[in-house]
């Protein structure tokens, strides 16, 4: 026998709304902070990896942007497949940059300068990343907001490019291992072409915005129910 999760309502509902929204509204705003202090200090110290890491960060908020402009159109699932596919075009071409620049800096053994800026940004986005993944996936959860539980993955994606570009700028200023910071910049292309293949597929977002909306349908139809049900009593 399933037993069925029940889901809140009133007043603990718009809590969770509430709570989600202001997860998504401080993770977009440090993706901005993060990608200019990350492609600008990536170009001072000329690491392929740090500017990828920056552009990665645009994209996100690119991406999340996408989705939220998909959610104020009258018909969102009407635009769900061109929305995706734009962000998987611009997955591809950040994976097309960093393969490019990273193997150049690799034959040309490019001479990666210390980035204390780098250094410092990465940390931060290890340590902080995982905290808003986490919260953004509980309210998520009680919510029952596949969309939610999703974005928060992507949340924790982002940690783990942080962990592999941080890697590669202490190896680089440790030990001088400057070949360290063009492996991490092909890390970044590698998870760009996976989530690339899966915004194309549709896997995840389309997944989640199909489950939302056949949730809204059936609340509207358990509704039109009650209301056909009170009709015929009376």
């Amino acid at each position: 026998m399933t037993t069925a999760t029940a889901r809140p309502t009133g007043a603990r509902r718009d809590v969770l709304q509430g709570r989600i929204k202001w997860i998504v509204a401080a993770t977009i705003a440090y993706n901005l902070v993060e990608a200019v202090v990350a492609i600008t200090a990536g170009t001072v110290a000329s690491s392929a990896a740090l500017i990828g890491f920056g552009l990665d960060s645009t994209i996100e908020v690119l991406s999340a942007a996408a989705v939220a402009w998909q959610f104020t159109r009258r018909d969102p699932e009407r635009w769900e497949k061109g929305t995706l596919r734009v962000i998987a075009l611009a997955f591809f071409a950040l994976a097309a940059y960093v393969t490019a620049t990273s193997l150049l800096a690799l034959v040309g053994q490019v001479d990666v300068q210390h980035s204390t800026i780098g250094i410092v940004l990465t940390a931060l986005s290890v340590v902080i990343m995982p905290f808003l993944s986490l919260a953004e996936r509980r309210a998520g959860r009680e919510l029952g907001s596949a969309t939610a539980v999703a974005d928060s993955k992507q949340t924790l994606i982002c940690t783990y490019l942080s962990a592999a570009v941080l890697l590669g700028l202490l190896l680089n200023s440790l030990f001088g291992w400057w070949w360290a910071d063009a492996i991490a910049g092909l890390v970044i292309a590698a998870f760009a072409i996976r989530e690339g293949i899966e915004a194309w597929r549709g896997d995840a977002c389309a997944t989640s915005v199909g489950m939302l909306l056949e949730d809204e349908h059936d609340e509207h139809d358990e509704h039109d129910e009650h209301a056909h049900g009170h009709e015929s009593k009376s």
